[in-house]
């Protein structure tokens, strides 16, 4: 075998092996970004599940009036909360599955009323939600159990 042949063995063998690890890496990337993927898009369909519960309610009285008022005061214990503890508190609500559980959130949170139409600014809180989403997976595999987000939940919301 020749000089010429054994680098064009060696650079042939080498080209194959760091083919090998970039198609591994590849996988690799691929397999964890499906994993989040599906995780958020579980956490989303838990919940769109309540999103239009009460949408049909259509009462105009004095009470109904005055019950936006108590939600705005009833959320003003996590008025003080940063936006990032916002979509955390958020988030881990969704993922625990539990629609009542949410829907207390949000009252809290002031995103919707008491008979869950969306509130000023829930528009803005969502379209912001999935962004937020992906940027912090860390804290999304924090709460990789229901009961892990639902103790996070518990925590924070008082």
């Amino acid at each position: 075998m020749t000089r010429n042949q054994k680098i064009a063995l060696g650079c042939g063998g080498a080209g194959c092996l760091g083919l090998i690890v970039v198609a591994i890496a590849g996988g690799l990337i691929y397999y964890f970004a499906s994993q989040k993927a599906a995780q958020y898009r579980a956490a989303a369909r838990n919940y769109n599940f309540n999103v239009n519960r009460n949408s049909n309610s259509n009462s105009n009285n004095r009470a109904n009036d005055n019950s936006s008022d108590s939600s705005s005061s009833s959320s003003s214990s996590l008025s003080s909360l940063s936006d990032d503890d916002k979509h955390k508190l958020y988030y881990a609500a969704t993922f625990t599955g539990d629609s009542e559980l949410l829907n207390r959130v949000s009252i809290k949170m002031g995103l919707v009323n008491e008979d869950l139409t969306p509130r000023e600014g829930y528009q803005e809180f969502m379209t912001g939600h999935g962004a937020w989403a992906f940027r912090n997976l860390d804290f999304i595999r924090s709460i990789s159990t229901q009961e892990k987000a639902r103790a996070y939940v518990d925590e924070h919301l008082e």
